[in-house]
């Protein structure tokens, strides 16, 4: 079978189409035969190095896949032939707290990913899919979508008439606009592009903000979070943007920490998480629990992703490049 492989050393250009052995499903195992997959940031540090650089190759990258179980092991009973599926990014976590034991099982590293025509997966490690969903918008489920989900419903609780605040539109930022629009929430977007905030707009969000026209952005959050900050900041950014989070949201609020796309280290000031009272969460991913319960919730209020553009799957290489340039809105994706 052909996948897709990082060979000899880091970098887009390590990429290449490989053969590998077609794998056969033992007891408890399912095998797909892969659809879609979608990328993730993680996805683009993996490859590059910067993730996991003492990650052994080569490795089948990317976290993300939907397909259809084509055979199933022995003993298996939570899906049937014909099913169509979605890997779980952690393998190994199907509820309750993580634990170091649960942190190992993700895909796409240490365990292979999905850009595989076959895939062999334990039954606890998949997730049916909504049926509306076409096979690349459900492929931006396992990561992106949960995340969101992980952050404003598993850990923030969040309801309607709360606040709540996305950086950006990747595809975290547009599930959290989607999610929170669908629990009743009132949501502010922040981007450098004003077309951006225009299609989030139309998506729903209430207020968007253009943090290279207005750098503190945090206290015009604030000002439209009725003068006391919003409930809930979905934070993306990282060191370089948690200081301007940090006046965004209210006292008693909720910070979700999930990127580190303008860094990892950075001075700041920690007083405001005292002084305000602030619960700052970290935010990896999510379980296999939260995943079933985000896949009802969206199958219910019938929800569709926004995936900016489709590749073929050989097509890695230039679906990573449209990614590190940042211009995309939504999910990237790739089609088998």
């Amino acid at each position: 079978m052909k996948v897709i492989e990082i060979q000899g050393s880091f970098g887009i250009e390590s990429l290449a189409v490989a053969e590998r052995p077609e794998p056969e499903p033992g007891p408890g195992e399912v095998k797909i035969r892969m659809k879609a997959s979608s990328l993730n940031f993680r996805d683009f540090l993996m490859v590059q190095g910067l993730y996991n650089p003492r990650q052994s190759l080569p490795i089948i990258p990317c976290s993300d896949g939907v397909g259809e179980v084509v055979e199933s092991g022995e003993g298996v009973s939570r899906v049937k032939v014909g099913d169509r599926v979605a890997g779980c990014f952690f393998q190994g976590w199907p509820s309750g707290e993580p634990t170091a034991e649960k942190a190992i099982t993700t895909l796409g590293s240490p365990l292979d990913g999905m850009l595989a025509e076959y895939r062999v997966l334990n039954e606890e490690g998949v997730v049916h899919v909504p049926d509306h969903l076409s096979d690349e918008q459900a492929a931006t489920l396992p990561c992106a979508a949960l995340t969101a989900w992980s952050a404003l419903v598993t850990y923030g609780g969040r309801k309607a008439g709360d606040t709540i605040l996305v950086q950006g539109t990747g595809g975290v930022s547009l599930f959290g606009l989607q999610i929170g629009r669908m629990l009743g929430a009132r949501v502010v977007v922040t981007s450098s592009s004003n077309e951006k905030l225009e299609r989030a707009a139309k998506m729903g969000a209430d207020h968007g903000i253009n943090y290279r026209e207005t750098p503190k952005w945090g206290k015009a959050a604030r000002e439209w979070g009725d003068g006391i900050g919003v409930d809930h900041v979905i934070e993306l950014g990282g060191a370089g943007t948690l200081q301007e989070s940090l006046q965004a949201v209210r006292i008693g609020g909720e910070i979700s920490m999930i990127g580190v796309l303008s860094g990892g280290a950075k001075e700041l000031s920690i007083l405001p998480i005292l002084m305000k009272n602030v619960r700052v969460q970290g935010i990896f991913v999510g379980h296999r629990e939260g995943f079933e319960a985000m896949s009802r919730a969206m199958a219910m209020h019938k929800l569709v992703p926004v995936v900016d553009r489709v590749f073929p799957f050989e097509e890695v290489k230039q679906a990573l490049q449209v990614m590190e340039k940042g211009e995309h809105f939504g999910k990237i994706c790739l089609s088998f």
